[in-house]
C-alpha cells in the first residue's frame, strides 16, 4: 500500500512540475477537488478528446454529435430523477470528524479482499510455474473461493440496502466487518445519510424573480432533450447514436484521489438510441468495443476489467463498468448502460411533447431504448498519464523519467533542438519548426546541453527530439532521436514530416480498434 501510495505521490508531483495539471486558484491556497490543466496537460486532454471523437463519430456513419448546453431548464432534472434521486450515501466518523461514501467504504474492503484472493493465486502460479492452470485454481481453491463469495454476499447486500433506502442496514454491514477509518482506525461512526449532488444556482437579473437552476450534474440530458431534433435534421434511422463531450458538475462532499473525483469534470457520452427488444444485443456489443477502443492504447490488456453492476441505476436494465488498474486499485473509468426507454418517456411525460420514431420497418411508431458509453475524461487521463509515467535504469547506470504516452496522444509531437544557438544552427533549427508547425504541435528549445534538453522532453512525453549540428547546415541532414528507444539516427530534413506523421498519425490507433 505505501509503495502505490509513493507511486500516486510522483504522478501528482510530476503533473504539477511539468505543466500538465495544477491545482485551481493555488496562489489563494487552491479550492478542494478543483484543478487547471497546464501548457502540456490541455494538449494531452484534446488530443485525448480527438481520439475518442474520431472513433466514436468519424468512424461510424451512423454516429453523430452535438455541445448542449450547460444551463437546462429546471424541470429537464425533475423528470431525468435527480432531483428526487441523485444522492451519495455518507457517513462521518465521530473521532475523526472526516465524512465518507458508505458505499465507497465497502467498496474497498471488498477490493482487499479481491487483493487476498490474488495473492494466492499469484503464489500458486509462482509455484507451479507453466503447468499452472489459473482458471482451474480459481474455480478449485477454498481461500479464493471464500474471499469472493464474501464479496458477492457483501456488494449484493448493500446494493439491496441502498435499493430499498435501508440506510441503517448499510450502517449495520460497515459495523459488521468492523471497518475503521483508514487514516486513523476509529469504528465510531454515525448514521448513513443521503446527500444531494446538484450545485444550484440562480438565471435572472433580480433576485426576487430568479429562476432556479442546477449546474448539469451529467451530459446526458442534453443529448436526450435534443433527440428529435437530430434525428429529423441528420434524417439518421434506428440505430443512431448522438456523441457529445462537455463539463458536468457535481457537489462532491468526498472528492479525493487527484483528478479521480472532482467537482468540475469533463465527461464523453455517446447515446445510442435502438428498437426496444434490440436493446441487451447493442448494450453486449458496445462493451467489447469500447474494451478494443481502451486497449489500443497499449496500456496493457491485465489493467482492465468489467464489472457488473449488483445495484442498479432508476433507469437500467443492464449495466457494466469498465474497471483500470489506477495506482490506488482498480475503480471505474467506463459505464456502459442500458437505460431502456427511461428517460425519454419521462421527458414525453414532463414536457408534454412526443418523442417517438417512426419505425418504417415495423410500421408502428415508440420511444426508443438507449445503450450508454460514458467515460470520465479526467479519469481516462488520469489512467494513462499514470500508467505511461515510468522510471527507467539505462545502461550506464543512470536514471531517467519518461512519459511513454501513445505518440497520437503525446502534447508536443517533436522537439526542435539546434546544439548551438550560433554560428546559423539557430535559424536553421527555426527555419525546420516553422516549416513542421502547420502540421503538428512542436517546440523550438536551445537552452541548456543537448543531454538536459533530451530529459526534458522523456519527461513530458515527446516522441522525437530532432537535433540541428554544424554538419546539418551542410548536408541538410539531423539527428532524430527517438523517445523510447533512445535511439538516433541522421535523416533528410526533407523527409521529418513524413516520418513525424507515419508515428504519431491517429489512423495508428484506429487501426488496431
Amino acid at each position: 500500500m505505501a509503495k502505490q501510495e509513493d507511486v500516486f505521490k510522483k504522478v501528482i508531483s510530476h503533473a504539477k512540475e511539468y505543466g500538465f495539471i495544477f491545482p485551481s486558484s493555488e496562489i489563494y491556497d487552491g479550492l478542494s477537488a478543483i484543478y487547471d490543466y497546464g501548457q502540456n496537460g490541455v494538449e494531452l486532454k484534446n488530443n485525448i478528446k480527438q481520439y475518442w471523437w474520431k472513433a466514436m463519430v468519424q468512424m461510424n456513419d451512423n454516429i453523430v454529435g452535438i455541445d448542449s448546453a450547460i444551463f437546462m431548464h429546471p424541470t429537464v432534472w425533475k423528470a431525468s430523477g435527480h432531483v428526487d434521486a441523485f444522492n451519495d450515501p455518507l457517513i462521518d466518523n465521530k473521532d475523526s470528524k472526516k465524512r465518507f461514501r458508505a458505499d465507497v467504504l465497502l467498496e474497498d474492503y471488498c477490493a482487499k479482499l479481491e487483493d487476498k484472493a490474488q495473492k494466492e493465486i499469484d503464489k500458486a502460479e509462482k509455484r507451479f510455474g507453466e503447468t499452472f492452470d489459473r482458471v482451474q485454481f480459481e474455480e478449485t481453491n477454498s481461500k479464493v473461493i471464500a474471499y469472493r463469495e464474501k464479496q458477492k454476499a457483501i456488494l449484493s447486500r448493500m446494493a439491496k440496502s441502498l435499493e430499498n433506502n435501508d440506510l441503517a442496514d448499510v450502517k449495520s454491514l460497515i459495523e459488521e466487518l468492523e471497518i475503521a477509518d483508514p487514516d486513523t482506525g476509529s469504528k465510531n461512526w454515525t448514521e448513513v445519510r443521503q446527500f444531494n449532488l446538484m450545485f444550484g444556482t440562480k438565471l435572472g437579473a433580480a433576485a426576487e424573480n430568479a429562476m432556479d437552476l442546477y449546474l448539469r450534474p451529467e451530459t446526458a440530458q442534453g443529448i436526450f432533450i435534443n433527440y428529435l431534433n437530430v434525428q429529423k435534421t441528420s434524417r439518421h434511422k434506428l440505430p443512431f447514436g448522438i456523441a457529445q463531450i462537455g463539463k458536468a458538475f457535481r457537489n462532491e462532499i468526498v472528492a479525493r484521489q487527484f483528478i479521480f473525483r472532482m467537482r468540475e469534470f469533463e465527461q464523453m457520452e455517446m447515446q445510442f438510441f435502438v428498437a426496444p427488444g434490440t436493446e441487451l444485443d447493442f448494450y453486449e456489443k458496445w462493451k467489447q468495443t469500447r474494451l478494443k477502443w481502451h486497449l489500443a492504447l497499449g496500456l496493457g490488456e491485465e489493467n482492465y476489467k468489467f464489472h457488473d453492476h449488483e445495484k442498479l441505476a432508476h433507469y437500467a436494465n443492464a449495466a457494466a463498468d469498465i474497471e483500470f488498474k489506477f495506482p490506488f486499485g482498480f475503480k471505474e473509468l467506463e459505464g456502459i448502460h442500458s437505460r431502456t426507454d427511461f428517460d425519454l418517456s419521462a421527458h414525453e411525460k414532463y414536457s408534454g411533447k412526443k418523442l417517438q420514431y417512426f419505425d418504417p420497418e415495423r410500421n408502428e411508431s415508440y420511444v426508443p431504448y438507449v445503450v450508454e458509453t460514458s467515460v470520465g475524461l479526467d479519469r481516462l487521463f488520469l489512467a494513462i498519464f499514470s500508467n505511461c509515467l515510468k522510471e527507467e535504469v539505462l545502461e550506464d547506470g543512470s536514471q531517467r523519467t519518461v512519459l511513454s504516452l501513445p505518440p497520437a496522444l503525446a502534447p508536443v509531437k517533436a522537439a526542435i533542438l539546434p546544439l548551438v544557438k550560433k554560428d546559423g544552427l539557430g535559424e536553421y533549427a527555426q527555419d525546420i519548426f516553422n516549416d513542421l508547425k502547420y502540421d503538428f504541435n512542436i517546440i523550438y528549445e536551445d537552452k541548456d546541453s543537448i543531454g538536459r534538453r533530451y530529459r526534458r522532453q522523456d519527461a513530458i512525453g515527446t516522441p522525437f527530439c530532432i537535433t540541428i549540428d554544424h554538419d546539418s547546415l551542410q548536408d541538410h541532414m539531423v539527428t532524430l532521436r527517438d523517445r523510447d528507444t533512445m535511439k538516433q539516427e541522421r535523416v533528410p530534413t526533407s523527409k521529418l514530416r513524413s516520418i513525424i506523421d507515419e508515428k504519431v498519425n491517429f489512423r495508428t490507433l484506429l487501426s488496431k480498434i
